[in-house]
């Protein structure tokens, strides 16, 4: 049986990569540094994996896994010195914590194997994550160790959503995951070093870059423009599925993926056809409307200084969109409708960065506001400034 090192535990971790691999007839060993989830792991050797949707609910048992603790660095060495394939997801802020361990299995790996590649799959949302890493890896590793000969650092563009799960179902079973029906791992095809593994649900694509575009201008847009649409209409909807059943949000929230779908279609010529991109935005709202994820408006619109960011999911499509000549109008009014947002939690509460987001729009000013949180350069980004200061959008903030 061939073997996965997967660092990350958690929901993404047990519900997509762990679960397409077990599935697949790969042995699966998780390194986590929660002690309950590796403990459960190690005692039952499976788990179960729930698929939320409109219809009943299906089971999946997860079979031949294991767990390693994160602290445990010779067993976690031991166990990358003769896998087969390792994946991340763990979160952009833990891979500073995870990439020493790997250096120190990759040089054992060298020492008792020779010159016998590794690919490592990164479930990472993070632009240039093959970059990130390799640069981090570069640090760590000896001068010696011939590092992009041996090691696949593979890029992914990671669309699954996680269904939230109530806190009585999490203390009853730490294992039990909940999980969309979608199930299909994009990835970079050119990456690897070894053959791609014989996994159902992998698709590896030859250019990644497009493809990690795709969720960006698409899908998180797509999250991005029904919430901050929505909330404008209707502000004490709770739940994103909800707030798309009123027709003039939906229908306005489908017209701006279809934009952005235009500009990422403008931007690679020879990636995406608009039937295709049409189908997939259609699909992508559909699976928004699971009202089983339970997804809601505050956790899609919050955090407003990271989403409103040039390189997040509205700036970047509208700056492509105006270096391509395309329509951007309704990318633009997503961006003003998120100026607005003040969306609370279960709590009342707002999420604390929107606060302080808020209070510096309303102190600073708008032109403030763009250059030094949304990140737009005063000159090098001065077209862009000037065509949201111009914009007829900007009169409700």
């Amino acid at each position: 049986m061939k073997k996965l090192v997967l660092f990350g535990a958690g929901k993404i971790g047990r519900s997509f990569i762990g679960q397409l691999f077990a599935l697949s007839d790969y042995e699966v060993v998780f390194v986590d540094v929660y002690e309950p989830v590796i403990r459960e792991l190690n005692r039952l050797n499976e788990y179960k994996v729930v698929i939320k949707s409109s219809q009943a609910d299906e089971i999946i048992y997860v079979r031949n896994v294991r767990g390693v603790m994160g602290t445990d660095t010779d067993k976690v060495t031991e166990e990358l010195s003769d896998c087969d394939i390792t994946a991340i997801s763990v979160g952009q802020r833990a891979l500073p914590q995870v990439i020493p361990i790997i250096a120190k299995g990759l040089s054992q790996r060298y020492k008792k194997f020779g010159r016998k590649p590794l690919d490592i799959i990164l479930a990472e949302n993070m632009h240039d994550a093959n970059l990130y890493v390799r640069d981090m890896l570069c640090k760590v590793m000896d001068q010696d160790y011939p590092l992009d000969d041996l090691v696949g650092l593979i890029e992914t563009s990671i669309g699954k959503m996680v269904p939230i799960m109530p806190i009585e179902e999490q203390e009853k079973d730490p294992l039990l995951v909940y999980a969309e029906p979608y199930n299909t791992l994009i990835l970079d095809k050119k990456a690897f070093k070894n053959p791609i593994p014989d996994v159902k649900g992998l698709a590896p694509k030859d250019n990644i870059k497009a493809w990690v575009d795709r969720k960006s201008h698409i899908h998180n847009f797509g999250h991005a423009a029904a919430a901050y649409s929505g909330f404008l209409v209707a502000p004490t909807v709770i739940y994103l599925a909800d707030i798309l059943k009123i027709s003039s949000v939906k229908k306005f929230t489908r017209s701006a993926m279809l934009q952005s779908a235009n500009v990422l279609m403008r931007k690679y010529p020879n990636e995406f056809t608009l039937a295709e991109l049409t189908d997939h935005t259609d699909d992508l709202l559909f699976r928004f409307e699971n009202r089983a994820l339970g997804d809601t408006v505050f956790r899609v619109g919050c955090d407003l200084k990271r989403k409103l960011h040039r390189n997040d999911r509205i700036l970047s499509p509208f700056i492509d969109g105006m270096q391509t000549k395309s329509p951007v109008d309704k990318i633009l009014r997503t961006f003003t409708n998120g100026l607005c947002f003040r969306a609370k939690d279960e709590r009342g509460n707002m999420f604390q960065g929107d606060i302080e987001f808020s209070e510096t729009l309303y102190k600073r000013g708008l032109p403030y506001v763009l250059n030094n949180l949304c990140g737009l350069h005063s000159t090098d980004d001065r077209k862009v400034i000037t065509r949201i200061l111009s914009s007829s959008c900007i009169y409700h903030i």
